[in-house]
C-alpha cells in the first residue's frame, strides 16, 4: 500500500468578495506520498497558492473551505480545531512565503524570530532554542550564524533572508515542506542555489515537499510528480518527463512553448494569447477555452473529464478524446 503522507480530495475553496463568490479552487485532488516532490504550476490566479494556503488554512478572512477534504496521515485536518491546527501547523506542516521581507517581522531579530518557532512546537527553551536556532541557519547555509542571529532581516541579502524563512520553516523537523514561489524575488545564482539547498535537505531529512510555482523550467529537475492547474482547476497532472516530453493540455504546451531553452535560443518566445480567466465569471466548458488556439464547439459548453493517458499521466483535454475516436476510426479502418 502507497504510503501518503497528505491526501486532497475534491477541494473547493471560496471568497466572498462585493462582486459575487469567487470560487478559486474548484474540485482540485491530490496525493503526496512521504519523501516526494510534487509540483503545482499555473499563472497567476490559477489557484495553486490558494490551494497551499487551504492546506495550512491560512486563508484571508473573507474565504473558506466550502468541501472536500485534506486528510494528513489519513485524518482530515479540515475538522480541526484552531488549537489543533496551530499544532498542526509548523509541528506537522510548514511553508515558505515567496517574500521573506514581507514575512520576518523588522522589529525583530532574526534570533528572536527563530526561537519564537523553535519554542511554540518544541520542548526547547532559553539557551538550547538559541543553539537549535544557531544549528538550523548553519543547516542552511548561513555564514557566521551566530553574529546572524543578533541581526535585523534589513540586514540580511534577499538570499540569506530566504535561507532564515528555509531555516524557520524546517526547525521543528515537518513532515511536509509547502514552497509558494520561494525564488522569484530572487536573482537567477541565488535561485538555483536555493533550489540545490531545498533538494539536499529533502533528501537529508526525508520530508515531502510541495512546490508552488508559475515556472515550470524551476522545476524541472526537482519534481518527481507536476500538477498543471488553470482556472481553480487541475488540466494536467504527471510525472515530470511526461508534462515535459508529452504534453498533453494545451495550456501545457502554452507554458512550455514560453520557456526559453537551449534548443530554441534563437527562436522568439511564444506567449500564450489573451488574460487569465475571469473566476467571477467561468465558462462553462474548459476554463482555458477562451484562450485556446485549438478549442472546438463541445470546449465551450462541456467540462472535459480526466483521461488517463498512460500510468503516470492524466489530462483534461478534448483534444485527447478527439486524437483517441480518430486512432480508433483509423484502426477500424
Amino acid at each position: 500500500m502507497t504510503d501518503y503522507v497528505l491526501q486532497v480530495k475534491d477541494l473547493h475553496t471560496e471568497f466572498t468578495t462585493d462582486n459575487g463568490t469567487v470560487k478559486a479552487v474548484n474540485g482540485v485532488s491530490f496525493n503526496l506520498e512521504k519523501g516526494k516532490v510534487l509540483g503545482i504550476v499555473g499563472e497567476s490566479g490559477s489557484g495553486k497558492s490558494v490551494t497551499a494556503y487551504s492546506i495550512m488554512q491560512i486563508l484571508a478572512g473573507n474565504g473558506n473551505i466550502a468541501s472536500g477534504e485534506v486528510l494528513f496521515k489519513g485524518e482530515d485536518i479540515t475538522k480541526f480545531s484552531e488549537a489543533q491546527m496551530a499544532s498542526f501547523r509548523g509541528r506537522c506542516c510548514s511553508i515558505i512565503f515567496q517574500d521573506p521581507m514581507t514575512s520576518l517581522n523588522p522589529v525583530y531579530t532574526i534570533g528572536n524570530q527563530l526561537e519564537e518557532a523553535i519554542t511554540l512546537h518544541t520542548d526547547k527553551r532559553g539557551k538550547d532554542a538559541t543553539a537549535r536556532a544557531i544549528e538550523m541557519l548553519e543547516l542552511v547555509g548561513v555564514n557566521e550564524p551566530t553574529k546572524r542571529v543578533k541581526q535585523y532581516p534589513h540586514e540580511l541579502s534577499g538570499g540569506m533572508r530566504q535561507r532564515v524563512m528555509i531555516a524557520m520553516a524546517l526547525a521543528c523537523e515537518p513532515d511536509i515542506l509547502i514552497a509558494d514561489e520561494p525564488t522569484t524575488a530572487l536573482d537567477v545564482t541565488i535561485q538555483a542555489q536555493i533550489l540545490e539547498l531545498m533538494q539536499d535537505l529533502q533528501k537529508k531529512l526525508g520530508m515531502a515537499i510541495i512546490m508552488v510555482t508559475h515556472d515550470l523550467g524551476v522545476i524541472a529537475e526537482m519534481c518527481d510528480e507536476i500538477i498543471v492547474m488553470y482556472g481553480g482547476r487541475v488540466c494536467e497532472r504527471g510525472t515530470a518527463d511526461e508534462i515535459f516530453y508529452n504534453p498533453c493540455h494545451e495550456y501545457t504546451k502554452g507554458l512550455l512553448r514560453s520557456i526559453p531553452g537551449v534548443h530554441n535560443m534563437k527562436e522568439r518566445l511564444i506567449p500564450i494569447a489573451g488574460t487569465p480567466i475571469n473566476v467571477l465569471n467561468m465558462p462553462k466548458g474548459c476554463a482555458f477555452c477562451p484562450r485556446c488556439d485549438a478549442a472546438m464547439k463541445v470546449c465551450l459548453t462541456e467540462m472535459p473529464e480526466e483521461l488517463l493517458i498512460n500510468e503516470n499521466h492524466k489530462a483534461s483535454c478534448w483534444q485527447n478524446v478527439k486524437k483517441m475516436m480518430m486512432e480508433g476510426g483509423a484502426a477500424n479502418d
